[in-house]
């Protein structure tokens, strides 16, 4: 923690609601954000930095299914994708000590929303940068995966329109800023300084704007 509170001063101070007094030592972190945030990067650097488990919601519903998120998208439609991602959200927040990293499209479910604002001790951090930089952080990203994936795969499907991403990217935002307590402006900083931020914003003994 003493590491953490060092280094936030070279990082961009964290916009926060009011923060619950509960919340500066929270049971579990949500961290939120579209595709290329830095979810599933700040998430296990966090979760380490604290001693806390790492939870992928993603990764938990294809072990939860035995399916990808693409089979079951395409197997079973969205519909029953959103509903296993319900699932897997009330069991991960039933976690203490735990960093959970939601799939990008996780809030426009209002079942998913409900979970998260009604669950004591629960800290959401949305991860936010514009959206250039995230698609550009995928571009990247799918270049590195691209060797490891069999032919023909689409990596992101999402970015195969980037106008259409462009548009849920506009419509979720809302809804992210809406759930967080802390707000973070990633464009500029490392996934290990967004680490800083996030435990300086948590340790912060009064509210910011």
């Amino acid at each position: 923690m003493n590491t953490a509170q060092h280094a936030a001063p070279t990082a961009p101070m964290p916009r926060l609601r009011t923060l619950p007094r509960t919340l500066r030592t929270p049971e579990r972190i949500v961290l939120t954000g579209f595709m290329g945030s830095g979810k599933s990067t700040v998430g296990p650097l966090l979760a380490a930095q604290l001693g806390w488990t790492f939870i992928d919601l993603d990764s938990e519903i294809e072990r939860r299914t035995g399916l990808t998120v693409a089979q079951i998208f395409a197997e079973k439609g969205e519909a029953a994708f959103r509903k296993e991602e319900t699932a897997a959200l009330a069991t991960a927040l039933g976690c203490t000590h735990a960093v959970i990293a939601l799939g990008g499209g996780a809030p426009e479910t209002l079942a998913n929303r409900l979970l998260l604002e009604q669950t004591p001790a629960t800290a959401v951090v949305y991860l936010a940068a514009p959206f250039a930089t995230l698609a550009q952080r995928c571009a990247v990203q799918d270049a590195q995966d691209a060797q490891a994936a069999s032919p023909g795969t689409i990596l992101r499907p999402n970015f195969a329109d980037p106008i259409a991403a462009e548009s849920s990217f506009a419509a979720r935002q809302p809804l992210y800023r809406r759930l967080a307590h802390i707000i973070l402006e990633t464009g500029t900083l490392t996934p290990e300084g967004s680490v800083a931020a996030v435990l300086a914003a948590l340790a912060a003994k009064a509210p910011r704007a």
